[in-house]
Parts: C-alpha cells; structure tokens; sequence
C-alpha cells in the first residue's frame, strides 16, 4: 500500500528526470496524503506534461463521487480486470514523482511509521492509472491512483504491499499507451528489488495531515524509539484474603 508519500527533490531535478515541457514550481513537500493535488506526468500529444491530479481515483462510470468509496491503490494484480481501471490502464497510464513514501509496520497493537527511499537517492516515478470523471453540469475531475505490487524481500517484513516504482528507462514504455497495450506494460508491474530501497523508523508526527516539515523524515534515534515503546501494564496484585482475627473463643467455622 502506498497512504503518504514525499517529494523534496527540486522542481527543475523533477523536471529533469521525467523530461516534460512544462515548468512549475513547487515546494518540497514531506506528508502528501489521499484527496490532496499531486503532480502526475504523462504522455498527450506525443509529448510529455506535467499535469495536477487528485489523488484518489474516481471511474467515469460513476455518478456521485461522494457516494464512491475513497480509492487511492489499484493492485498489480487485477487493474486489468477490474472495471473501475481497465480503461484507465489501457489509455492513460501515468508517473507520478516521488522521493520516498511512508509505511506503517504493526508490532502487536501498535504501528510505527518508517520512511522508504531509494537506496541510491533522487527522485522516482511511481507507476500511476488516471481517469477524468465528468459531472452533470459539465465540471471535470482528473484523479489518479497508484499501482502497488506484492512486497518481497526486506520490504515484505514492512508490509505486504509496496508502490511499484518505473525504473527510467522504462518511462518511456510505461507513458506509452498508443504502441503499448496493457499485457506488456504489465511487465513492469513488479515490486522493487532486493537492496532498490532502504528504510528507518521515524516520528509519529507523521500521523498527523497537518504536520509537513523535513523533520518528518528524520530517522528517530535509539533512545527515541525507547521512549515510544509501550509501557507494559502492570499485572494487579493478587487479592490477599482476609482472615478474621482470632477471638480467643476456637470458632470452628
């Protein structure tokens, strides 16, 4: 599963690596979270753009957004079955650019958040479906999800699900919806390899929407993660009983 995620890489480093035309400029941002705006590139024209979307997918076919269940994942596995993408995984393929996600690892009750990043830095392009979803007066809507993979390997001890990151050189396969059908770019649906990302424990600040600075992504010193461990409940102390003083009278009950 891929909830929040980062970008603090530059906007011309952005630009760079995804090579679209336009420039817009944006500042870094350390906790982007379902319904927000989020830069998605893809493929119009023959060109490549740099587009907004809402993040959280709606499928054309539906009538009332608000009715329609949050959803911002489309799993590898069945995007090309389920009818909400099969459309949207055919046409409008998409990036969108990242530096990083958040994940949430349960130990018993509790669940602490880790910071996921490429191993070797710079940004990345998580592999995205994109639909526009028309109202009844005419308004418009461009919303993306994006695509998760079973984890494997050390990533798997996070969570079962991962984002599914497009290596560069497969952008360009990925973007192109004319010349390549869904069966190929499937392919390309993988979980990252063993070694791609590295991981630490950070603050649970990150919980919070509000919360958006670059101490999110701070690795949490030792004693730090001592002080969030839960403090075991003390066990009750057994119930002494009470044993009725001696009278002196030898009460045989």
């Amino acid at each position: 599963m891929c909830g929040r995620f980062v970008i603090t890489s530059p906007p011309a480093a952005i630009r760079a690596a995804f090579d679209y035309s336009e420039q817009p400029n944006f500042p870094a941002q350390h906790n982007i979270a379902p319904t927000q705006p989020v830069g998605v590139v893809l493929v119009e024209q023959g060109a490549r753009h740099f587009r907004l979307m809402r993040w959280g997918f709606i499928p054309g076919w539906v009538k009332d957004p608000r009715t329609f269940t949050l959803v911002i994942n489309a799993r590898a596995e069945t995007v090309r079955e389920k009818p909400a993408f099969r459309n949207a995984i055919r046409r409008r393929r998409c990036l969108i650019p990242a530096d990083g996600y958040y994940e949430w690892h349960t130990i018993g009750q509790q669940k602490y958040p880790y910071f996921i990043h490429p191993r070797a830095g710079g940004p990345i392009g998580f592999a995205g479906v994109a639909e526009t979803w028309s109202g009844p007066n005419g308004e418009e809507v461009d919303t993306v999800a994006i695509v998760t993979a079973a984890a494997t390997g050390g990533l798997a001890m996070l969570h079962h699900r991962v984002p599914v990151t497009i290596a560069p050189e497969d952008f360009a396969r990925w973007l192109d919806c004319a010349s390549v059908n869904a069966n190929e770019a499937a392919r390309l649906m993988v979980a990252p390899a063993e070694g791609e990302f590295a991981w630490h424990r950070v603050s649970r600040d990150v919980n919070r929407v509000g919360n958006d600075d670059a101490r999110l992504i701070l690795p949490l010193s030792e004693q730090q993660i001592a002080d969030e461990a839960p403090t075991p409940k003390a066990k009750p102390a057994p119930r002494k009983q009470t044993v009725p003083d001696d009278d002196g009278q030898g009460s045989l009950f």
